[in-house]
């Protein structure tokens, strides 16, 4: 009987997502932009566009981007795409200290299960570039057993540093939440 050793089953290159076995099924997507004055209109939506583009290569289907004022309206968003059945949910603005940044106070009782390890990772790439993205405050987890919702934060930096990392983790987190074998 040949013996096999634990070096033998885990080689030392870097990682790389396991492709699934199975088809992935269609995904969707809801953005949310959480800013009192871009929902006023006092200036335009930065990083909306930047997340709903990043989406749209990815082959995920999208729902009207909502520019909501900060606080209640956010949780109410949110509780709307989740019942909505959305795979994936990213939030940005409101993530900061300042009185009105509420988003993750408006995140956390929705989700069941917290992946804080993501928005660990988020925010130490992002000290790389900026000492600021340590004060992010954003959660990341599972809503509803189904729904993956991301607070990424108000700039368009910080939102690219976010979608990168999210491109090496994203397909599999949903893949793990909709049973594709792996």
């Amino acid at each position: 009987m040949e013996r096999v050793t634990a070096a033998a089953n885990h080689p030392s290159t870097p990682f790389q997502p396991a492709v699934p076995t199975e088809p992935r099924p269609p995904r969707t997507a809801q953005v949310i932009v959480a800013s009192t004055r871009a929902a006023a209109g006092v200036y335009p939506d930065r990083t909306g566009p930047v997340i709903d583009a990043w989406l749209t290569e990815r082959g995920f289907t999208l729902g009207e981007r909502r520019v909501v004022p900060d606080g209640d309206p956010v949780g109410a968003a949110l509780i709307e795409a989740i019942d909505a059945g959305v795979d994936l949910v990213i939030t940005t603005g409101g993530t900061g200290v300042s009185p009105h940044d509420l988003t993750p106070e408006q995140t956390l009782p929705q989700l069941d299960r917290l992946l804080p390890g993501l928005m660990e990772e988020f925010r130490r790439r992002g000290a790389a570039s900026t000492p600021l993205a340590v004060i992010s405050r954003g959660h990341a987890g599972i809503a509803r057993g189904r729904t993956l919702v991301i607070n990424l934060p108000g700039s368009p930096n910080g939102v690219r540093d976010g979608l990168g990392l999210l491109t090496e983790v994203v397909d599999h987190i949903l893949d793990q939440l909709h049973g594709v074998d792996h």
